[in-house]
């Protein structure tokens, strides 16, 4: 009988979803992943979870439980401590096996390895080993596997290079119309962790209206490489927190971009990383562009209707600048005093 592996749709699946996915198929498991976050999952989250968690925990939390009512034979949920070496990231990550696990009863079989890249990526192949060995005992399987998983996750990250966003790739939505390179309008930069900017419940279809704007939107996920580490060293210490370096990176970058019109930081109520981070990319802007710049802070409260008022009204902003860019009053006055 062919095992029945679950992954939450939620917090890094955005990032590495292709990757993890191809490994269990190309182990013959099946892949269930948690349905798209919706309000039943919400709550299921909200309910299941410390008051203190930031809301894409919750929503994680939900996901999970998602899973479980799908009688999944196992779930995978990795411990994340550093996935790039002398970096950090959210300190929630590490302890996410042992909330799920002393939050949610009647658990399937939790596949939770620790990936922790901190020093070197040298205990990988255990990693590999100590995931696929719930499937088979087969080495070359198992490393075969992961090597066409590899495969797919690079194809992801360079289609995400070419313009892509995850949200599009991850529901297989190739539509050319959609294509970063291909359309020829404004652009605007939406700054924040990928389990913000993807999950369409969770940010309230934000990239969707900002394109039925006739706006492009680009996420960190879009820039280069080197560009982000380019631009995060000309800070003057070192961001540890990987995806903080690469949103600060990308903010620093799309500043100096004259087709960039806007920037907007989508934010997560309580998270300690954003409290720290847009408020880094906030006075960079403030002090040094005149783009239009707006935080917007999500949680379980937040209304559809406000959030709406704020993107309009930002829209209109970047419109108004477009359209009187090039306008001087012939009527102004002189105010200079000596």
């Amino acid at each position: 009988m062919t095992a029945r592996v679950g992954i939450p749709r939620g917090l890094l699946y955005y990032y590495y979803g292709p990757l993890w996915t191809k490994f269990f198929k190309c182990l013959d498991a099946e892949v269930i992943i948690s349905a798209p976050t919706n309000k039943k999952i919400v709550e299921m989250g909200v309910k299941n979870t410390v008051d203190e968690a930031c809301l894409p925990v919750k929503v994680y939390h939900g996901h999970v439980m998602d899973l479980v009512d799908r009688k999944v034979d196992y779930i995978f949920l990795p411990r994340l401590m550093s996935v790039y070496r002398n970096e950090y990231i959210c300190p929630k990550f590490c302890g996410l096996p042992e909330m799920v696990n002393h939050s949610i009863k009647k658990l399937p079989i939790m596949i939770q390895p620790t990936i922790d890249f901190r020093k070197s990526k040298k205990d990988l192949s255990k990693i590999v080993w100590e995931v696929g060995s719930y499937f088979t005992k087969d080495i070359r399987k198992i490393e075969g596997a992961f090597q066409e998983a590899l495969k797919n996750y690079y194809r992801y990250k360079e289609a995400l290079g070419k313009g892509w966003l995850p949200i599009d790739m991850l529901k297989g939505d190739r539509d050319q119309s959609m294509h970063q390179n291909i359309c020829h309008r404004d652009k605007v930069a939406l700054l924040g962790h990928p389990y913000n900017l993807y999950d369409a419940y969770i940010s309230m279809n934000i990239i969707e209206k900002l394109r039925s704007h006739q706006l492009d939107v680009l996420t960190p996920e879009c820039m280069d490489k080197i560009v982000i580490n380019q631009k995060a060293a000309t800070m003057d210490k070192k961001m540890f927190w990987s995806f903080g370096r690469k949103i600060i990176g990308t903010a620093l970058h799309v500043m100096e971009q004259e087709e960039v019109r806007g920037i907007i930081y989508l934010s997560s109520f309580g998270c300690g990383l954003d409290s720290v981070i847009a408020d880094i990319v906030e006075r960079r802007i403030r002090r040094h562009s005149n783009k239009p710049f707006a935080l917007l802070t999500l949680d379980e409260h937040t209304g559809e209707a406000g959030m709406d008022t704020r993107i309009e009204a930002f829209v209109d902003m970047i419109k108004w600048r477009r359209n009187h860019e090039n306008y001087f009053s012939t009527h102004g006055q002189y105010i200079h005093t000596h």
